[in-house]
């Protein structure tokens, strides 16, 4: 039996602008993302037994088809042509529907590990345009760079001069649906969107341009998000925002020892899910 352990890493989104709804459904985007040390566990084992089996054990995370790292093994399966089965076990340490990007890293893992458990050989390139139809951020897990984002997020740059920072995740224990976010904002025909940066320095660099369109739409579902950024300014942060769809929010950090400490002092006083974690 061949078996590969892997990560798969979460993210966060420094930028997220909705520029306009697509006559598919979609939405056209410009996204700044970065992939932080927080990680699912996932194990690939080819085994004798045909078909694909998942297992999670996470409430609100499917076991079967319905799970996107399921569609990743038979979209790869079916390529092959093979009648090997395939084992995936998955371990969530990132929390689900919370804008951290789980299901899709999940989904690009898979995509990789079983590239190479069945030797495909498939390219990053091709692996990405298999994954955009599996959720539009899958493609920036496999990309494995800090990038700017476009399109429906299949459209990437790196960006190379990043600083490696300290990020303290705070989740409120609650779900958000990415669909109904997106169902639910008002987009404006008209937006002139300013200039973004290619280089940044410092932390200071990236909490200069921190925006997230989606954050209007899911504070008022959950109001506490601004409650959170607040407290992660006060335990100092250089900026805080909401990552993705939310609810999770995250603040920028300078150091490890401050991050730590206000990881330390927020999950104590609220009893959410915090980390402290390194980026990528």
């Amino acid at each position: 039996m061949k078996t590969l352990n892997l990560k798969a890493p979460a993210k966060v989104n420094y930028r997220l602008d909705v520029i306009r709804k697509r006559s598919d459904g979609y939405h056209d985007l410009r996204m700044i993302m970065q992939r932080v040390d927080l990680c699912d566990e996932v194990t690939i084992s080819l085994v004798d037994e045909p078909g694909i089996r998942v297992t999670c054990g996470r409430e609100g995370v499917p076991d079967g088809p319905d799970n996107i790292a399921w569609r990743a093994a038979d979209a790869l399966l079916k390529l092959s042509e093979k009648q090997a089965g395939i084992d995936i076990r998955i371990t969530k340490n990132i929390p689900v529907g919370a804008g951290l990007g789980g299901g899709s890293s999940d989904g690009a893992t898979v995509l990789m590990g079983v590239n190479d458990l069945l030797g495909l050989g498939l390219s990053d390139e091709r692996l990405m345009e298999i994954g955009v139809k599996l959720g539009a951020d899958v493609p920036f897990f496999i990309f494995k760079k800090t990038a700017l984002a476009e399109g429906i997020g299949e459209m990437l740059t790196a960006l190379e001069a990043v600083p490696s920072l300290w990020i303290v995740l705070v989740n409120p224990n609650v779900h958000v649906s990415t669909a109904w976010a997106y169902q639910n904002l008002q987009l404006t025909n008209q937006r002139d969107l300013p200039i973004i940066p290619c280089f940044y320095k410092e932390a200071a660099d990236i909490c200069a341009i921190l925006a997230n369109d989606l954050e209007t739409v899911t504070i008022q579902r959950v109001p506490v998000i601004r409650e959170i950024e607040e407290r992660l300014m006060a335990k100092g942060a250089c900026g805080a925002l909401m990552s993705g769809s939310g609810p999770t929010v995250f603040g920028v950090f300078e150091d490890e020892q401050t991050a730590r400490k206000a990881a330390r002092e927020i999950g104590r006083d609220t009893g959410f899910f915090v980390a402290a974690v390194k980026t990528l």
